[in-house]
């Protein structure tokens, strides 16, 4: 195996987990505004959480696509082509969330604020379903033909694995950002979300299991069976953290549950990017799915610049931004959210 290839490969896998990590509570914010939220108030609260990060964190799903389209451009355009639909969908999703964001507080009207509140619901929702459909078709297979075309109709990816992964995806940002809302609020909404982090984690996060253990059965690794064990472990530990009130060891304890998982589902994965259902010589693999040694080598580099910077940049975000938020700290009247 070509070691730059592989290189870029993990990096990938990287990005999506950080993705799922950073993004996943606040996309999980997003819908727990109608599912959690009981008043005005507690939406403010809920949005003043991710108001300095959320942007931010969507960076790491533009570079992940990113890294793949420079990285592996048959994987991109096979991938993308193929889930023109859901895509779309995602990029929708994306759109109404910020803008529901950005607008929500413009106007002193309940019905306004209502209607955006349902577009940061309906945005965070099915952008988290779609990148779930993706990531789930792209370690299970599509239809794909010896050029890398997709063989069949507009639909011809929606089967089980979409479903399960787009579930498995929602279901995670929901109990994920419960435990971030435990970690960065105070008083009521605090203990509500700690105490539903603790009752719903093992359902929440029982798809994902469920995602992982279908790939480590058919024809996982030796090494995906300590993921998926690392994975369940952690989730009686995050539980136990939250019911002993130390909301920061149940935040940790989720991240380690999704590394855990979508290490195990990639290193299954590979050497394949995104195999083929139709035949496995049709599979798209680490090699001839690459850029050319000198791009890898180039991304390399600049890779080992911009990387650091960024982390160090997001980091000081979030220590800056660390203190907790209550409904005390919010205003009676305010000009934007």
């Amino acid at each position: 195996m070509d070691f730059l290839p592989t290189l870029w490969f993990v990096l990938i896998a990287v990005l999506w987990t950080g993705y799922l990590f950073l993004e996943g509570f606040d996309l999980g914010v997003g819908m727990l505004m109608k599912l959690f939220a009981r008043n005005n108030t507690d939406r403010r609260v809920l949005l003043n959480t991710v108001g300095p990060v959320w942007d931010g964190n969507e960076v790491w799903l533009i570079t992940a696509i990113g890294a793949t389209f420079a990285a592996f451009p048959h994987w991109y355009a096979a991938l993308l082509s193929s889930l023109y639909l859901p895509m779309i969908l995602v990029l929708l999703g994306l759109i109404f969330r910020a803008v529901g964001f950005e607008y929500r507080g413009k106007v002193d009207s309940a019905r306004w604020r209502t209607a955006w509140d349902w577009a940061i619901f309906l945005g965070s929702a099915v952008s988290a379903f779609g990148v779930g459909t993706a990531l789930a078709l792209t370690s299970t297979g599509l239809p794909l033909d010896a050029n890398g075309d997709r063989v069949g109709g507009a639909f011809a990816w929606l089967n089980g694995y979409a479903l399960l992964g787009g579930a498995a995806v929602v279901l995670f940002c929901l109990v994920h950002a419960l435990a971030f809302l435990a970690l960065k609020t105070d008083g009521e909404v605090r203990n509500r979300a700690r105490r539903l982090f603790a009752r719903c984690l093992p359902l929440g996060v029982l798809p994902m299991l469920a995602w992982a253990l279908l790939i480590q059965l058919n024809g996982g690794k030796a090494f995906g069976w300590l993921c998926l064990a690392v994975a369940v472990l952690a989730v009686p530990a995050a539980v136990l953290a939250a019911r002993r009130t130390r909301e920061g060891w149940s935040f940790l304890f989720t991240g380690i549950f999704l590394l855990a998982s979508i290490s195990g589902i990639f290193l299954n994965l590979y050497p394949r990017v995104l195999p083929s259902t139709l035949s496995e010589s049709f599979d798209l693999t680490v090699q001839n799915a690459s850029s050319s040694p000198y791009t890898l080598g180039l991304m390399s580099i600049i890779a080992c610049f911009g990387v650091p910077l960024v982390l160090a940049y997001q980091g000081w975000t979030y220590w800056v931004f660390r203190k907790r938020i209550s409904s005390k700290q919010i205003p009676g009247q305010v000009q934007s959210a």
